[in-house]
């Protein structure tokens, strides 16, 4: 018997009824005997980052993001684009890891889901590709025009999208492998 993969998907949206937290939900669908998704529900709890703070002195809701991301075999990130950038609360969240290294050679998978996302996209790859996230580069997606592609139940209906997101979900548990075995 296969173990599942803990996966830890991160939603870079706010919004209760966002395609982005619907997509998060049909992967862990799609995926459902290969991984164990929970998905961080409090980015917006996050404090804003602030480099003077020291890890002893910092809130509960960075140490918690934190310890999952530590915690999990690898990292699904799941954001909408907003003013053709990354969305304040993922990016402040993620500088909170930019000091402790949680990213540091962990397996994530980037999809940036959103009407357009071509700016945001780059502007998070690159953010991750300086922290170390692994494998970034084979491990990102843009879909643009999502709401298009997935229904109100949270089914991808766009078989394109469908198939692109099945080959990065297997493509992530095989990196998850490879990074088990260095």
């Amino acid at each position: 018997m296969k173990i599942r993969k803990r996966i830890l998907g991160i939603s870079g949206s706010t919004r209760v009824n966002s395609s982005n937290h619907k997509l998060l939900h049909a992967i862990a669908t799609i995926f459902t005997d290969q991984i164990e998704l929970s998905i961080f529900d409090g980015i917006e709890k996050i404090p804003h980052f602030n480099p003077d703070i020291k890890d002893a002195h910092i809130d509960n809701q960075v140490t918690i993001f934190r310890e999952l991301i530590s915690q999990a075999d690898g990292v699904i990130i799941c954001t909408p684009e907003y003013a053709h950038g990354i969305p304040g609360t993922l990016k402040n969240a993620i500088d909170w890891t930019v000091g402790s290294g949680e990213f540091s050679g962990k397996p994530t998978l980037l999809i940036t889901a959103s009407t357009e996302g071509t700016s945001g996209h780059q502007a998070l790859l690159e953010v991750l590709k300086v922290i170390e996230a692994k494998n970034i580069d084979q491990l990102q997606l843009l879909v643009q025009y999502i709401r298009s592609k997935i229904n109100q139940d949270g089914e991808i209906i766009d078989k394109d999208t469908l198939s692109a997101i099945t080959r990065l979900g297997q493509q992530l548990i095989v990196t998850i492998d490879e990074a088990n075995e260095e």
